[in-house]
């Protein structure tokens, strides 16, 4: 069953949230046009798919290249996350199955922004439960720092007085040569998702 997204979820800093609207307006500032609500064209605004990390899956290194040929779609989260990480995935799911065939051409990255709780085993369960179609990445600080700063995604891990993540809810789409395309601070409409991903696809 799909998770309820609740909408006073706590996850994103008032700070956060900010940086995120204002990185919106800029990218439409630079001449991009929004498809719909929530969801900004950033062709030519945002740079291309970049990173080095590791894949849950099957304990490989994995960089970009790995996706070309394929739309791939970017979300920085973490597993404990109690209610926004879960609502997205599913949505993505959705999304996904809408695509039919079409699906084993889209890979979802999700990228965690806690490591140190997040062993690749732990990933590697979690992403398993929603699609096949949804890698589980992650890296060494520095390397999800260098992949996080490159699209201007905020997060931030607090050990005290309790544990506590913050995370952005951006979403990235990437065409198969690896060029952003769109944005999206929403998912929940998994059919105009689905018709995103096909069209992105078509530029195969």
């Amino acid at each position: 069953m799909k998770p309820q997204r609740m909408r006073n979820r706590g996850v994103l800093c008032g700070c956060m949230r900010w940086a995120v609207l204002l990185l919106a307006f800029a990218l439409v500032a630079c001449g991009k046009s929004e498809q719909r609500p929530g969801v900004t064209d950033v062709t030519g605004a945002s740079p291309d798919l970049a990173f080095s990390m590791t894949r849950a899956s099957d304990g490989a290194a994995v960089n970009a290249g790995d996706y070309l040929g394929k739309v791939a779609i970017v979300y920085f989260g973490y597993t404990n996350c109690p209610d926004v990480c879960p609502a997205t995935l599913a949505d993505l799911t959705d999304a996904l199955q809408k695509l039919g065939p079409h699906a084993a051409a889209v890979q979802v990255l999700f990228v965690t922004v806690d490591p140190a709780r997040d062993t690749l085993a732990k990933l590697k369960q979690y992403t398993a439960a929603f699609d096949p179609h949804i890698d589980g990445l992650r890296g060494t600080p520095n390397e999800l720092l260098r992949f996080a700063r490159r699209f201007r995604v905020a997060y931030d891990v607090q050990t005290s007085p309790k544990y506590e993540v913050m995370h952005s809810e951006s979403v990235f789409f990437f065409d198969p040569q690896g060029h952003a395309r769109l944005v999206a601070l929403s998912t929940e409409n998994t059919t105009a998702m689905a018709k995103d991903m096909m069209r992105l696809l078509a530029d195969r």
